[in-house]
This record gives C-alpha cells, structure tokens and sequence, in this order.
C-alpha cells in the first residue's frame, strides 16, 4: 500500500513542478511515518522563505536573541520547514562550504579551518527555531535526521557545526554527541555569548542505524525518536530522484 501512495504521489506533483519539491517532502514524511498532523517541507520560494524569516524571529525575540533573521535564496543553503497541520511549527537550514566559506567563520574561522586542513567537507546547522508541544522532541528528531541526510547522503559532507548559546550547549552533548570546539564568544548577530560545537557526521549515521525508530529503547539520546534505518533508506531514495 505504501508504495501504491507513493506511485501515485510521485505522479501527481510532477505535474506542478514549481511545488514539487515542497508537496513530494510533505507526502513523503505522511508515507514514512503515518502522520496525518505533521510535516516537513522544502523551504523554496520567497513566500516560504518570508515564514521561516518570521518564526525564527519571533522564536529568537521570545529567547532575547537580538537582529534580524530574514533567509535569502542562497544555493549553498538548504532549508526545511516543519508543519503541525497548516501551521509552520519549526524550521532548520543547513549551510554547505563554499568559496565564502560558512557563518561559522565570521566567529570561529580557526576552528573551522583545522577540518578543512584534514580534507573534511564541512557544512552547518544554522536558524534552528522550533515551537511546538508535547510532540516537539518526535518531530524535531525527524527535522534533524532529514537535514543530516541532506548534508551526509545527498551532498556528502562529513563534519557537522551548530553556534549555539552556553545554556544550550549540554542539549547537543547529552542528545546528539556534540562536543564543543573553542570558547565562548559574543556573537553580534545576536547580542549573545555563543560556543561552536561540532559532530562528525559518520558518527550521527552509527548512531541512527544503531537506534533509529526504537522509541522505547533505553537509549537517553535523541537518536531512537529518528527514522529507522528501512525508513531512512526510503527517504533517501526519493529524495535522489528529486534532482
């Protein structure tokens, strides 16, 4: 049956092409996992863009992070948009290296530039911002895990950064494995103390394949609320045939 829903999801948003991309990771996420109130999308139009802008401000203000956060159309940048029913309820970007490099190098250049030496390909979580209820943690899992698929399957990067604040900081330890890189710096784009941690991505996938869709594992991390490993391949799959 599900892969009738697929066949038959495929074949209807390859006839609106300007959303494809949108609609076929939202059918998606109902066919991997059953939920009828849930899913993540695509960030690609201004009009997608301008929600994420928005609940990443007003996610930041409520936590007294200052600046704006407007997203703009950048081809080394992913973004993902996650939906409680109709509602934009969380959104993730990832930022791949390029020739102007990451955020992280306004702050953290030499830290960064200690993986790039040792032929790493770095990328970046960046504009993380989430607001939901008891599900949050089920449903951010999900954000992340298809992020790092975007950043290790599909492009093929190999060490992860995230900026986060001090308070923040044992979050990405305890659940994710995240360990921090350097001190703590005020970073101006927010008016705040930050810290730059890192994980290797190779390490995030043992750990999904280890615990992914065992929720009732004994397992303290984040890792078992991620997608099985069967899922995960399925997901991948499709989401190769996007381009």
């Amino acid at each position: 049956m599900l892969e009738k829903q697929a066949e038959r999801a495929e074949a209807m948003f390859d006839r609106d092409d300007k959303f494809r991309d949108d609609r076929l990771l939202a059918q998606m996420q109902n066919i991997v996992t059953g939920e009828t109130n849930f899913a993540i999308r695509l960030v690609d139009t201004p009009e997608g863009r301008n929600k994420a802008s928005m609940l990443i401000h007003k996610m930041y203000a409520w936590r007294g992070l200052e600046g704006t956060h407007a997203l703009t159309d950048d081809p080394n940048r992913i973004t993902l948009m996650a939906y409680g029913k109709d509602d934009p309820v969380g959104t993730l970007t990832l930022g791949m290296d390029n020739p102007c490099g990451i955020l992280a190098d306004q702050l953290f250049r030499h830290e960064v530039d200690r993986y790039r030496a040792r032929k790493h390909k770095v990328c970046e979580f960046i504009k993380l911002a989430f607001n939901m209820g008891a599900q949050s943690k089920a449903y951010l899992a999900s954000l992340i895990h298809l992020a790092v698929m975007y950043a290790y399957d599909i492009h093929r990067h190999d060490s992860l950064f995230i900026e986060v604040t001090p308070r923040h900081r044992q979050f990405y330890q305890r659940s994710l494995g995240f360990r921090q890189l350097g001190e703590e710096v005020v970073n101006p784009r927010v008016n705040v103390s930050g810290v730059l941690m890192h994980i290797d991505l190779h390490y995030m996938k043992e750990q999904i394949h280890r615990y992914g869709g065992k929720p009732d594992s004994d397992e303290r991390s984040f890792y078992p609320l991620f997608f099985s490993q069967r899922e995960e391949a399925g997901i991948i799959h499709r989401l190769r045939n996007l381009g």
